[in-house]
């Protein structure tokens, strides 16, 4: 008797194990936080909607991070910044579901809950990751991993070649298959100081005339700032007629309409002035940056150095005689 019954105890809590399991999964596919486990930094639970809520305080320290991070600094610098290990900070502003998404055991759901990082921030990203892992090992050149070939697309690699210090198509080094794109490329092999002084020559020269950072950069005139800031005070003016009109009981129900398109309108605008106002600060800090270059850059560290381009440098695409150098365009 006792071994039947241990075998349908055994039997109950497996079901109820498995009833568990589905109520879960239940919740996530409905957008709701599948509870249980750690709440995810930037949010708050909300027992009673069973959503998560985004903690106003932890968003903008996301954010930060976030910044920083696009901006060149590791998560080893931001441990120090934050106090927190670096491993958990790459937890958090990595985390899927600040997009709005529930995760669960592999899949993805889109949840009730706000998203606190759009898709394209979350894009930048992970290519971030991706390029700061595929060149942690490979920093020891100036431009490591940024020269292109112009002729098969490959990269570049430097090589020590005696006393001198070369760069040529990865096409052409035949024991790492796995980099070739054309094996029949014979693109140019350079000098790497040839490649090196084109780029500082570049930099330097916008250093030297702002016109050119700014055509480069593509910095947002005023009037385009004007003109979003104009249209946002119309609308804003609309709407406060239109709750005027609902507040006389004039056509309600058309009013609450135009005043919906309107609030999504305003919602639109106020981020176009923000993202715009964001990126000609980030270009006026390069370009604060570019200003003492010339006189500053035989002081830095090769770090400082690295760090500026990858700032500012794409890439740099080889083709014969020619080097086209190509900028971060925000």
């Amino acid at each position: 008797m006792i071994g039947i019954l241990s075998v349908f105890a055994q039997l109950e809590r497996e079901t109820i194990l498995e009833r568990t399991r589905i109520g879960i999964q239940k919740r996530a596919e409905s957008g709701l936080w599948r509870g249980g486990g750690k709440i995810p930094y930037a949010y708050d639970y909300d027992s009673t909607l069973g959503i998560l809520v985004p903690n106003k305080e932890r968003v903008e320290k996301l954010h930060n991070m976030i910044s920083l991070y696009l901006d060149g600094l590791s998560f080893n610098k931001l441990e120090s910044i934050f106090g927190m290990d670096e491993s958990l900070i790459s937890q958090i502003i990595l985390n899927r579901t600040n997009l709005g998404i529930v995760p669960y055991k592999g899949q993805e759901f889109k949840g009730q809950h706000e998203a606190v990082v759009t898709e394209e921030t979350y894009n930048r990203l992970i290519e971030t990751v991706k390029m700061r892992s595929k060149t942690r090992t490979e920093r020891h050149y100036l431009l490591s991993g940024k020269i292109y070939c112009g002729k098969c697309g490959a990269k570049y690699r430097y090589q020590k070649w005696g006393k001198r210090l070369i760069c040529y198509c990865y096409s052409q080094q035949k024991s790492k298959p796995k980099f070739i794109k054309d094996p029949n490329c014979q693109n140019k092999r350079w000098d790497s100081f040839e490649i090196e002084d084109a780029v500082l020559e570049c930099l330097f020269a916008m250093a030297l005339d702002e016109n050119l950072f700014r055509t480069n950069y593509k910095l947002t005139e005023v009037n385009v700032l004007e003109k979003y800031e104009n249209r946002l005070i119309k609308v804003q003016k609309q709407i406060e007629n239109l709750v005027n009109f609902i507040a006389d009981d004039i056509a309600v129900e058309v009013t609450k309409k135009k005043l919906e398109n309107l609030e999504q309108e305003k919602e639109t605008l106020e981020k176009e002035i923000s993202d715009i106002k964001s990126k000609n600060e980030k270009n006026i800090n390069k370009l604060d940056i570019l200003k003492n270059l010339q006189s500053s850059w035989f002081n830095m560290t090769f770090d400082e150095q690295r760090l500026i381009i990858e700032h500012i440098v794409d890439k740099v695409i080889v083709t014969n005689n020619n080097i086209d150098i190509k900028l971060k365009i925000s």
